[in-house]
């Protein structure tokens, strides 16, 4: 089993996730596809993508309800049956948690963003006294390429090595440089980023085209009141295969509109 032979594998059951992503599919069904058990798939898809294949099938149906929800007016019931779910509580219930608002508000989030551009905003975690993650954000040149001198960049904690939900601890800039994260719990977390051009219509940054993503080379373990100081983090068009971003991003910053700003 050489390594390059099992790569192209873990791509193509990707391919085949993304493709089939409305279906009832198992994780016997992929395996067949490629080739491969389905253990030595799995161990390998989660190695090379970052997430178990059945997290993989997850975003790519939520990334389909997202496009459902903004596009038209199908009720959300019929989202959920169109993206695979057979459960409205179900589909929500994930949703929320994997986007950060409900199907619901996210149809929302057009009208409230054209009103509410996002503004550069940081977003503390729960431990007044907890740790502090400080570095910089830097943009590769086919990112400079795509969003030009208009880049809003999103970083944030995450438990896990996909970006789910609301960060720990987030912050918003309106330019390639430093960030300071801030009120973190002890604990490990992934440091992920993700950037789109502030001068896109509010559609285009739910859900864009294309998708500039970064994150540190690893997780982090964080103590009590702990300063980690992490190298510059490199944002660059993600390879196709990359899971899509799920979080609303742009949603994060109108909090500040809600409650003020979180860190003055």
């Amino acid at each position: 089993m050489r390594p390059s032979q099992l790569d192209a594998a873990v791509l193509e059951a990707a391919r085949f996730l993304a493709a089939h992503h409305a279906e009832e599919l198992r994780l016997g069904d992929v395996a067949d596809h490629v080739g491969y058990s389905p253990f030595h798939l799995a161990r390998a898809f989660e190695a090379r993508v970052g997430v178990p294949p059945g997290h993989y099938l997850a975003a790519q149906r939520f990334e389909a309800a997202k496009s459902l929800l903004l596009g038209g007016e199908d009720r959300v019931v019929d989202v959920c049956m169109a993206v695979g779910f057979r459960s409205l509580g179900t589909f929500t219930d994930r949703f929320s948690a994997l986007v950060g608002v409900s199907p619901t508000v996210f149809r929302q989030l057009p009208d409230r963003l054209a009103d509410h551009p996002p503004q550069p905003m940081q977003r503390r975690g729960p431990a007044p006294q907890g740790a502090r993650v400080a570095g910089s954000l830097v943009l590769g040149a086919a990112a400079t390429s795509v969003l030009g001198g208009a880049a809003s960049l999103y970083v944030g904690l995450f438990p896990a090595r996909a970006a789910r939900g609301v960060p720990v601890s987030g912050q918003l800039l309106h330019e390639p440089g430093p960030f300071q994260l801030l009120g973190v719990p002890p604990g490990r977390y992934w440091l992920l980023a993700s950037a789109l051009d502030r001068r896109w219509d509010p559609l285009s940054q739910l859900q864009p085209a294309a998708r500039v993503v970064g994150s540190a080379p690893g997780p982090l373990r964080l103590g009590p009141g702990e300063l980690r100081c992490v190298g510059p983090v490199r944002l660059d068009l993600a390879p196709p295969w990359v899971p899509p971003v799920v979080v609303a991003l742009p949603s994060l910053s109108l909090t500040q509109v809600a409650t003020g700003p979180l860190v003055s």
